[in-house]
Formats: C-alpha cells, structure tokens, sequence
C-alpha cells in the first residue's frame, strides 16, 4: 500500500488539483457570452470540472482513514488522530482564512463573506467526522466498513431532501455548513458521502492489498462498478421506487448526479492504478504531494485572499477563449513554481501551524 499511496493515490490528486486550477481560472475569467452548453469543447470541459471535487473528498477520504487503519493495526493510533484532528481543525482555520479581506477590516468593514463554506472547510470536517467514526468502530473493522458504506449511500439518497434547505434559526457560522442559501460553495451534506466512500475503500485496501491479484482485480472493479453507476445507478433507484414506494428514491434518480460522479471517480481510480508503475518518481507524483499549498496559493493569485486583489478583480468574466486557455496553462506553471521553491510540501503549511499552535499552547 506504501506505494500505492505514493504513487497512485498523488497521482489521483496532482489531476484533480490541476483540474481544479484551471477550472477555477476559467470559470471565473472567461467572459460569460462563451459559455456555450452545445459547445463540444466546453461541455467536455465542463464535464471534467465536475469531477474534480468529487476527486478530492473521495481520495482525502481514502488516504485519511487509511493511515488511521494502519496505525490502529500497529496498536498505537492515538498521535495519528491528534494529527487528524489537528490536520481538520487546521483545514477548517486555513477556508475560513482564504476569505478574509485584511484592508476592509483595518477599514472598519467587515462582512459575513469569510463564513461561507468552501472545500477546505467541508474536507477538515470530514476528516474530523472519520476520526469520530473510527474511534467508535476500531474495535469492529468489517462493522466499521459497512458502516461507511451505509452512511455514503443515505448521503446520495437523501439529497433531494436537503437540496433547496434554508436554515433560519441557527448562527450563519453552523447554518453554512448545511444550506448555500448564504453563499456557501460547498455543504457537509452531500460531500461528507464522497469521504464516507473514500474511507470504505481504504478498508478494502488495508484488508486485502497484500493479495498476490489484489491489483488486477481491483482495476477491473473500478472500472466496472465506475461504469455501473454512472449507466445504471438511476436505474437502480427507480427499481427500488417500483419495489418500496418510497419516493425519496424516484427522486434521487431524476437529479442523480452524485452517483454518476462517484462512477467517474472510480474510472479515474483504475485508469491511475493501471499505470501506477509508470508515475513513479514523476513530476506527477510530487505534484500531488502539495495539493494543499497550491490551494492556498492559487486562492490567493486568483480571488485575492487577505488584499482582495487578485486576478478576478481585473479580469473577471472578461477573457476570450484561446486567453482564458493560455492564461489557464501560466497560472498553473506559475502555482507550481511557488509551491515547488517556496512551499516545498504540504509539511510545509502543518509545521508552520504547529509551531503556531505551539506558541499558543506556551502563552
């Protein structure tokens, strides 16, 4: 598993953090007037941004619960979920960061725009979530993954019932979490089900990874199960309709875009895997070992984290095409040059947040 972890796994998220970078740089530059849905370039390009999220909280998932499997096997799991607790509430404190704009509170202005939610946030929570539910399963490894597997398929299931939320009574720095009503990007509810299904496949990996055809058989699987639910998830839920009434299920099936994901995410997974023997020590592999850093950086080139400016101030909604495309490819030579001389792993961020934390814990 070591070297899956270093080489397949980085591999899977060096894509989706390039994928995140240009999809960020063109969603938020080019010019509305080309955003064209009959456009075979553009729905390919839209198609593939969509996985990109769905990427991330599914591998953070995988690799997260992984470690603590590990650990626990060792029989000495306790300083790894210091770290995975630490690691979550660090993730929670760097989103919330990201939106703040420094000059407007020396201003005297401030805004609720630094609590809207956002990937980071919703990963660091799931992270947290995961230690809760591994500290309560431990015990019960083949419980434990059910467990996971149960909990992925109520959060895809029961979207329809939270899709549209509005949450009145409760302070926007809870509320967020759960309704976009107020800005947020992203909720812990779907997204915590890619982290669940993560998780699940990590205990499948820690179980049977040392098996002589664990790798073929896991590649086909990706690729089969991948394709199942992205042709005939909706068909499964209008089977169950037809069989329970329940029509949560007919629901789900009209809008179901969270399953379909969850199949591009395992075809990505096998295509990563099968080629696993050629990523090692690439460009590829490293890339995916600073998939935090490059957040922090691209966020702050872009949107203009802590100054508010950034590129979106000066060109928002403004390029053509064949600039947007070109600026796109700079931006991501420029976020992984930063991050390579300057941030040189996500170590990196973690130290200099512990030695914070340290100084804190002195006071």
């Amino acid at each position: 598993m070591q070297a899956n972890r270093l080489y397949f796994i980085d591999a899977v998220r060096a894509f989706a953090i390039l994928m995140m970078l240009q999809g960020h740089f063109i969603d938020t530059l080019l010019d509305p007037v080309y955003r064209d849905s009959t456009n075979t370039a553009y729905k390919i390009w839209s198609y593939f941004r969509g996985i990109t999220a769905p990427t991330f909280f599914t591998i953070s998932g995988l690799v997260f619960t992984y470690l603590l499997l590990r650990a626990n096997e060792k029989g000495n799991d306790k300083p790894r979920i210091r770290k995975g607790l630490f690691r979550g509430l660090l993730l929670l404190g760097i989103g919330y960061s990201l939106r703040i704009n420094l000059i407007s509170w020396l201003s005297g202005y401030f805004n609720t725009y630094f609590l809207v939610i956002d990937v980071l946030q919703c990963i660091g929570l799931s992270l947290i979530i995961l230690v809760c539910l591994h500290v309560l399963f431990k015990q019960y490894s083949y419980l434990f993954s059910v467990i996971l597997a149960i909990i992925g398929c109520l959060c895809f299931v029961s979207e329809p019932l939270y899709r549209n939320l509005v949450i009145e009574n409760l302070p926007l720095v809870i509320a967020n979490y759960m309704t976009k009503v107020n800005g947020s990007v992203f909720t812990i509810l779907p997204w915590f089900g890619y982290s669940a299904f993560g998780a699940f496949i990590s205990t499948v990996f820690f179980r049977h990874a040392h098996r002589s055809r664990f790798k073929i058989f896991t590649i086909l699987s990706f690729f089969l199960i991948g394709y199942l639910l992205m042709y005939h998830s909706s068909w499964v839920l209008l089977k169950l309709y037809s069989i329970t009434d329940i029509e949560l299920f007919k629901r789900s099936a009209d809008y179901n875009y969270l399953f379909t994901r969850l199949g591009n995410v395992l075809i990505l997974f096998g295509i990563f895997y099968s080629l696993e023997r050629f990523l090692k020590q690439s460009i590829i592999a490293r890339i995916g070992e600073k998939t935090l850093s490059m957040y922090v950086i691209h966020f702050i080139i872009l949107y203009g984290s802590f100054t508010g400016y950034g590129l979106k101030r000066w060109f928002s909604k403004s390029l053509e095409p064949t600039e947007a495309i070109i600026g796109a490819l700079c931006f991501i030579v420029i976020v992984c040059v930063i991050s390579f001389h300057y941030a040189k792993t996500n170590h990196f961020v973690y130290s200099v947040a512990s030695k914070i934390s340290g100084l804190f814990k002195r006071s």
